[in-house]
């Protein structure tokens, strides 16, 4: 096929190909271990693919409606009631989704104006950037400060302004594995009364806390839940990523202007998925253990290189691990984890892609939702590097 030769003006100039899809390509090529795109590599539940599969036969094969099907609402309303004592009304206040960046793109379209400003923490989640400037909005940077990523909240005030439109948070967060805490949403909260400002609160990872530590969800502060929008994936509740179901939580006046872009974007979600989940939903003990599952894990991997020469704090939640190389190598963070999946035959993810500015600080993101036999064989490999 021939070029196009017309004129053509890229909205996102300095956009590329995701890391993730790069490095997860490069392990394919190399046949590498791939600790790099965050997906386990062990099966999804048995009974969970049993219920999709019996929802098909029984012709649940056609739209469903537009908000998701009713009883998946109701399971979540209960979920969230009982987890963190918070009702969001099922048929006015939650919304099923294409899986969560579906979620997080929709939010920002339906309440991004050009000129609207959105400040984001950083290292983040590599959509949300993107997503803002689509819309014509300007995203201001929050710098999380190492090596606990932690807010900091004397510099943080200083990023609000007039034309603040959202903050954008994440916990458990991705890249890093860390969380927010209890006084983090209390600033949050003092810093944002009498301010017309919302909040886009990204939880997927709200099961897989670790250490005995609890999920701080925004829901459960009532002047930020008020204003803000929970998103939430069962992609990473239930090991299958690759069936894209997610949800978005939210007032009824926000929900409705959600619904507006949600409607236009995807519709309806995957009908058999939707009911599927819902009858595995009313049994708590499918999640409710998540997060003492993945931290053996965690713990597994980081007992398996403690001979080794990198650098790890142990992640809070999340099924990432960062790993410092700096005693390794000075090598650029996308040139070191290009050379370890080449010459290693490991792929993980270098960190910088995830900062505006491509910081470096030797830093690379290891994903642990993996089999045993699997994660043996990736800290052996780093033992050896």
């Amino acid at each position: 096929m021939e070029n196009y030769t017309g004129s053509l003006v890229s909205k996102l100039p300095f956009t590329g190909t995701s890391i993730f899809a790069v490095m997860s390509a490069l392990a394919k090529e190399y046949n590498a271990i791939n600790l790099s795109q965050g997906f386990p590599d062990f099966p999804v539940s048995e009974e969970l693919i049993k219920l999709v599969n019996s929802y098909m036969k029984k012709g649940m094969n056609q739209y469903a409606p537009m908000p998701g099907i009713l009883p998946l609402r109701e399971g979540i309303s209960e979920m969230f009631e009982t987890r963190y004592g918070v009702k969001y009304h099922p048929e006015t206040e939650i919304t099923i989704t294409a899986g969560a960046t579906q979620g997080l793109f929709s939010i920002i379209s339906a309440f991004i104006r050009p000129g609207d400003e959105v400040v984001v923490l950083e290292p983040a989640y590599d959509s949300y950037a993107p997503a803002v400037m689509l819309q014509g909005g300007m995203v201001k940077y929050a710098r999380l400060q190492a090596p606990d990523y932690s807010i900091n909240w004397d510099t943080f005030p200083a990023l609000i302004s007039g034309r603040t439109r959202m903050i954008i948070i994440n916990s458990p967060h991705n890249p890093t594995g860390t969380i927010i805490k209890a006084k983090d949403l209390k600033k949050l909260d003092t810093l944002l009364k009498n301010r017309d400002i919302l909040v886009l609160s990204d939880e997927v990872y709200e099961h897989l806390i670790f250490d005995g530590q609890s999920h701080e969800s925004i829901c459960r502060y009532p002047g930020l839940a008020s204003r803000s929008l929970v998103v939430g994936s069962f992609g990473k509740t239930f090991h299958a990523t690759g069936w894209k179901c997610g949800f978005v939580l939210a007032p009824p006046q926000l929900t409705a202007e959600f619904r507006k872009v949600h409607q236009f974007v995807v519709f309806a979600v995957n009908t058999p998925v939707q009911h599927a989940i819902a009858g595995y939903l009313r049994n708590p003990e499918h999640y409710i253990h998540l997060g003492s599952f993945y931290q053996e894990k965690r713990d597994l991997f980081l007992n398996m290189i403690k001979g080794s020469r990198f650098k790890a704090v142990p992640a809070s939640g999340t099924y990432f691990q960062l790993l410092n190389y700096s005693k390794i190598s000075d090598e650029k963070e996308t040139t070191f984890a290009e050379r370890l999946t080449r010459e290693f035959k490991i792929a993980s993810v270098p960190v910088s892609p995830f900062y505006h500015n491509q910081e470096d600080n030797k830093v690379l993101r290891f994903c642990f939702a993996k089999t045993t036999e699997t994660l043996e064989k990736a800290a052996e490999i780093l033992c050896r590097i």
